[in-house]
């Protein structure tokens, strides 16, 4: 059983969220303060019995901001889940929660009390009267199939039934938040996964005996030591004298009480490596403890669901890149999808997108009006197969930053990549990352397929396309032929997407009086005397003021020329990441690369 759609209404920051979940994988991504953390909570709140019920009862923080809460109101959160068909302890923890076949759905309330709501209704309190204290939580399942989640409103009385907690005991839902302290819950009993492991084995009774005899002949044989004895009789006798007659107690050394739960209590993992020999997790770092921890917990959830007795389980992560390197982030994450265990993470990390499927993805978007968009990504009927396909190929770890970019730019190539950020930072002072533009190379012309996801209900986040006019990629033979690849750019324009385009190719569109002592240092430093001398030549022509505006055209056009021969030589971005060494030579940038600024700006 898992859970494949997730509704929140009203709660905390998340306005309104309906997303569908479509794998055993959902990875919530979004920038900081879009309701990642807020989208686990709500989960919780549904399904993990565990859960403290103080928190059901909310407060205001907890409550949209939007809310008036002296007008009645409620807060909604609803779970819909399928994949129990044909398993018996599922199939009976959702009997009363169908609402079709393989589909069923539990849903939390925030809501005015019956009696406030009856005193409304016979006009005993009036609107504008409600107090926190007037509103309760209740949870149910079920209900009229033809009333959607959405559609729930807080005076609808007649939906569902109630959902007692010793029901969702059977329901396991571990939650790992974000800054955990994974050396106190591995030596906690009542949260280390180890205890769990070990009791989920089963070990039987006759090699609990056996083990009990080897603790208690170890305290005999510990306890027969002089010096240890000794010790034990004088911490015996100084407690006595000090408790006094009337509460005193016998004590004395031993590994533990010879009991099979003080042997679990007590039992620790021992780790070893090139450098050390059996050594605890506390000289581990954090990030291999908590690959440690999610290790033994997967096998835990493993083995109680080979067990069969009981009626599923999932795994909340909060940033599971936490202190780990990007090769353990890669590892955890293949490990995570093969464990056949559902699994809600919440990342900011762009190794964790470039390898979760697309279809995983749940964006959580922060739109101008500080309300949040949510999506599944793969849930957008203008992308293809064949698109979703592209973009789960494109999606690498550097690539992926457009996912979680407040704004972004999106370039054909490295040359734009690395010169578009240095030479605005040079003219204008600013760094773009800090004002929430990220830029990002495609590496080819194919924008439609990235244009797609800027629309609403997806990425509802503006995208400024950046393009040269022949919309030619820079490793295209001479042969390329417009008409067959490249997209119609003016097609692309939507709500969230412009285009801006160089009226020839970026290397010509730089070739400016503002920009030649940047090309002329670039052309010095790569080795190419004579187009240096060529461009020193052109700077000194255009310096002097006597060149009419047809002449100074005609010499910015031959300087263009050689410029793009330059960099086709060396590689256009070689050409342009040396060139970005010397940005601060530079006081202007291309006017439609300005404009794409000033309009992300906007």
């Amino acid at each position: 059983m898992r859970i494949s759609r997730i509704v929140i209404q009203n709660y905390r920051g998340l306005k309104s969220v309906d997303v569908s979940v479509g794998d055993d994988l959902a990875c919530i991504i979004g920038e900081n303060n879009t309701g990642k953390t807020a989208l686990l909570r709500a989960v919780q709140i549904c399904l993990d019995v565990s859960f403290p019920s103080m928190y059901r009862t909310l407060v205001r923080e907890d409550i949209h901001a939007s809310i008036d809460i002296s007008h009645p109101n409620q807060v909604l959160i609803g779970v819909e889940l399928t994949g129990f068909e044909g398993v018996v302890n599922q199939e009976a923890l959702v009997a009363t929660w169908k609402t079709a076949a393989d589909t069923a759905r539990i849903f939390y309330r925030f809501r005015p009390r019956l009696s406030v709501r009856e005193a409304l209704q016979n006009g005993e309190i009036q609107l504008g009267e409600l107090t926190l204290e007037d509103y309760q939580w209740e949870l149910k399942g079920g209900g009229n199939p033809a009333t959607d989640l959405t559609e729930i409103s807080w005076d609808d009385d007649d939906i569902g039934e109630s959902v007692r907690f010793s029901d969702l005991q059977s329901f396991l839902v571990v939650n790992l938040p974000a800054l955990r302290d994974v050396e106190s819950e591995l030596r906690n009993f009542r949260t280390s996964p180890l205890a769990r492991l070990i009791e989920a084995c089963e070990i039987d009774q006759v090699e609990q005996d056996a083990l009990i005899a080897i603790l208690d002949n170890a305290n005999q044989q510990i306890e027969a030591s002089a010096t240890i004895a000794d010790i034990a009789d004088s911490i015996d006798a100084s407690f006595k004298d000090v408790a006094g007659p009337a509460f005193e107690m016998d004590a004395t050394l031993g590994l533990s009480a010879a009991t099979f739960q003080a042997i679990i209590r007590n039992l620790k993992i021992l780790l070893s490596d090139l450098a050390l020999d059996s050594f605890e997790p506390n000289r581990n770092g954090l990030g291999m403890n908590n690959i440690l921890y999610i290790a033994i917990l997967m096998e835990y959830l493993e083995r109680r669901r080979a067990r069969g007795n009981s009626a599923g389980q999932l795994v909340l992560v909060e940033e599971p890149e936490a202190h780990l390197h990007p090769q353990l982030q890669a590892s955890l994450l293949i490990a995570l999808r093969s464990k056949g265990v559902q699994i809600l993470l919440s990342s900011h990390s762009t190794q964790i997108t470039s390898l979760a499927p697309f279809n995983t993805l749940i964006s959580l978007t922060k739109r101008a009006d500080a309300t949040i968009a949510s999506s599944n990504l793969a849930a957008n009927d203008q992308l293809s197969e064949d698109d979703i396909a592209d973009l789960e190929r494109y999606l690498d770890s550097t690539k992926s930053n457009l996912l979680f970019a407040r704004k972004v730019m999106l370039v054909e190539g490295a040359a734009e990549l690395f010169l578009i950020p240095a030479l605005y930072e040079a003219v204008h002072g600013i760094n773009l990352e800090r004002v929430g533009i990220s830029v990002v190379a495609i590496h080819g012309v194919h924008f439609n397929v990235f244009a797609a996801l800027f629309r609403q209900g997806n990425l509802e986040k503006k995208c400024a396309i950046v393009a040269d006019a022949d919309l030619k990629p820079s490793d295209a033979g001479d042969e390329f032929d417009v008409d067959v690849d490249a997209p119609d750019l003016a097609a692309l324009r939507g709500n969230f997407v412009e285009v801006f385009a160089g009226a020839t190719t970026l290397e010509r569109e730089l070739v400016m009086q503002e920009t030649l002592p940047m090309l002329i240092a670039a052309t010095r430093q790569l080795g190419a005397p004579r187009i240096t001398a060529q461009l020193e030549a052109g700077l000194a022509s255009l310096e002097g003021g006597e060149l009419d505006i047809d002449e100074e055209n005609a010499l910015l056009t031959q300087l263009g020329t050689a410029v793009l021969n330059t960099a086709k030589r060396f590689g256009k971005g070689r050409f342009a990441q040396v060139a970005a060494r010397y940005a601060s030579l530079s006081t202007a940038l291309p006017q439609y690369i300005e404009d794409a600024i000033d309009w992300l700006n906007e």
